[in-house]
């Protein structure tokens, strides 16, 4: 038997909190498919413009999600597609919200679509990310849309040097711009029972390394770990912290029962 094959649940946790900002603009859902069991399509946003033009930005991505995710036949439409059309019809359902607002709203994403068989796709615009873990060894995460994102890529800073860059939370590409958003759908061809899917804004992962994350998603139960993750990052911000969002999908092995003796 491969580890492909091996039985398997999903053990599923989020957790949001509102930071030392005066309003809440991160948004986070774990959407469950409503006819295919072990499809799933978790999705982070995270909110910016005024005091409720963030929140309007972060609740058009997740009401696109589930319009699009109820709409979607597993083993019949491909995931990629959906991931972009949640990209760009939230960029265009935003941008119409500003048309009626006189705020500026806009907002990341971070989803990945997972479905059984674990073929799992990311996408993401803006900072906010997607990490994959196995045990605690970080397998892959999103790339960040980014300026300090860019001098890292060139060599210029390092990732410790990156997260306390004057800079860091320059965005050069998210939701509701008037340029394009970027659409960077990718697809995790190795996600296996015992693996950990993560989804966060970066006012959680803003706090920790990857391999700090990876140590806690391995150690703890899934709603032990969000916990965990969100109470030291707010140690952590120590009174200055953004609103801050997570999902995590635990892929547990479920331990097969040894054949009864034959008499």
């Amino acid at each position: 038997m491969n580890a492909r094959s091996t039985p398997y649940r999903l053990t599923v946790s989020t957790g949001v909190h509102r930071g030392d900002r005066a309003y809440q603009q991160d948004r986070v859902e774990v959407i469950v498919h409503p006819r295919v069991p072990g499809c799933l399509l978790a999705v982070v946003a995270d909110g910016m413009g005024g005091k409720s033009g963030g929140r309007k930005a972060a609740d058009q991505v997740i009401l696109t999600a589930k319009q699009l995710f109820e709409r979607f036949v597993p083993g019949q439409d491909e995931s990629t597609d959906l991931l972009r059309s949640l990209v760009l019809e939230s960029h265009l359902m935003i941008k119409l919200t500003a048309i009626t607002s006189e705020e500026e709203p806009h907002s990341t994403v971070a989803a990945f679509a997972l479905q059984a068989g674990l073929q799992c796709e990311t996408v993401h615009a803006g900072d906010s990310r997607v990490y994959h873990f196995r045990g605690g060894d970080l397998m892959s995460r999103t790339s960040d849309h980014s300026y300090v994102q860019r001098l890292v890529d060139d060599g210029q800073i390092s990732e410790e040097e990156a997260t306390t860059h004057p800079q860091s939370n320059l965005l050069t590409g998210c939701l509701g711009t008037h340029a394009d958003p970027p659409v960077a759908v990718r697809r995790l061809d190795d996600v296996l029972p015992g693996d950990t899917l993560l989804v966060c804004s970066d006012g959680l992962w803003h706090y920790f390394t990857p391999k700090e994350i990876g140590a806690i998603v391995n150690a703890l139960p899934a709603r032990e770990a969000t916990e965990m993750l969100i109470n030291k990052a707010r140690q952590r911000a120590a009174g200055g912290g953004d609103n801050l969002s997570v999902a995590l999908v635990r892929v547990d092995r479920i331990p097969q029962e040894r054949a009864a003796p034959r008499r």
